[in-house]
C-alpha cells in the first residue's frame, strides 16, 4: 500500500481548495493511504473527508505567538518527533511556503515533492523538495493543487473538481433556504467593511457565518441588530447540503 502525506496547513480557503486533489488521488489510487498535515483549527474540516486516513494537526499559528515560552519549543520538538516516526512513500507539499509547509515536509520521512522555483510563491521553498514539478501559474488554486498531485502520483488530472464530502452523512434536515456569509480572514487588510456585510445580510432570510476565533472577535461589536451566528467546520460543511448560497 502506498502511503501519501499531503501538507496543506492553512487557511480555510486553501484547505478546501486542496480537497479535490485528494478526492481525485484516492479515485486513481484506491489502495493508497492518505494522511494530511493541517493547522489545528482546520483539522475538524479535514476529518470530514472520507478518504483521509490520518489527520496530523500542527499548531504553527499558536506557536508563533508564544515562541518565548519553553513549552512551545517542547511542543514543536514533540510534533517533529511524532511526524518522523512514520515513513511515507510520497510527501506532497501543495502549500509551497517555507515556514508553513516546506519545513514540515523536510521533517517528514519520505520522498518530498513540491512546486519548482518558478511555480511557487516563495522560490526558496523548492530547495526542501527532492523532486520539483513545474505547474502553470495561470490556473485556479484548485487546478494547481490537482496538477501537482497528479504529477507527483503519476496520472493525468481530468474532469470537474470533486470535494469529496458526503453531504448525506454530515448534513441534517433543513426547513428553508438560507445564506452563509464566510467573512473569515486572518488579515485585517482583507476584511470587507461591516456595513457591506449588513447590507448583504439584509437581502436574505438568515445569515450564518464561519470564521476563526480571532476573526470573530473583530466582528463582535455591540449592535442592536446582530447579523451573524458562528458555526463549527462540521456545521458549515453540513449546510452545503441545503439549497444554500455562499459568499
Amino acid at each position: 500500500m502506498t502511503d501519501v502525506l499531503f501538507i496543506k496547513t492553512s487557511s480555510l480557503g486553501d484547505v478546501v481548495h486542496h480537497m479535490p486533489a485528494l478526492t481525485e488521488a484516492a479515485a486513481r489510487l484506491p489502495e493508497a493511504r492518505f494522511s494530511w498535515v493541517v493547522e489545528e483549527a482546520f483539522a475538524p474540516l479535514v476529518r470530514l473527508h472520507p478518504k483521509v486516513s490520518e489527520v496530523i494537526p500542527v499548531a504553527s499559528r499558536r506557536w508563533r505567538r508564544t515562541l518565548h515560552r519553553p513549552s512551545t519549543w517542547r511542543a514543536m520538538a514533540a510534533f517533529r518527533h511524532a511526524l518522523r516516526q512514520k515513513k511515507f512513500d510520497e510527501i506532497i507539499d501543495t502549500q509551497g511556503l517555507i515556514f508553513k509547509s516546506a519545513l514540515i515536509a523536510r521533517y517528514a520521512q519520505g520522498r518530498r515533492r513540491g512546486y519548482d522555483r518558478n511555480s511557487i510563491k516563495e522560490p526558496f521553498a523548492s530547495y526542501f523538495y527532492d523532486i520539483k514539478h513545474k505547474v502553470a501559474w495561470d490556473q485556479h488554486a484548485i487546478a494547481r493543487n490537482r496538477a501537482l498531485t497528479a504529477e507527483a502520483l503519476g496520472y493525468v488530472s481530468e474532469g470537474p473538481p470533486d470535494f469529496g464530502l458526503d453531504r448525506k452523512q454530515i448534513a441534517g434536515a433543513t426547513n428553508s433556504p438560507y445564506g452563509v456569509l464566510l467573512h473569515a480572514t486572518a488579515q485585517s487588510a482583507k476584511e470587507w467593511p461591516e456595513a457591506n456585510w449588513r447590507m448583504l445580510a439584509a437581502s436574505g432570510s438568515m445569515a450564518s457565518t464561519m470564521a476563526p476565533r480571532r476573526a470573530r472577535r473583530r466582528v463582535r461589536r455591540p449592535s442592536p441588530q446582530p447579523i451573524s451566528s458562528t458555526r463549527t467546520p462540521r456545521q458549515w460543511a453540513a449546510a452545503r447540503r441545503a439549497r444554500t448560497s455562499f459568499c
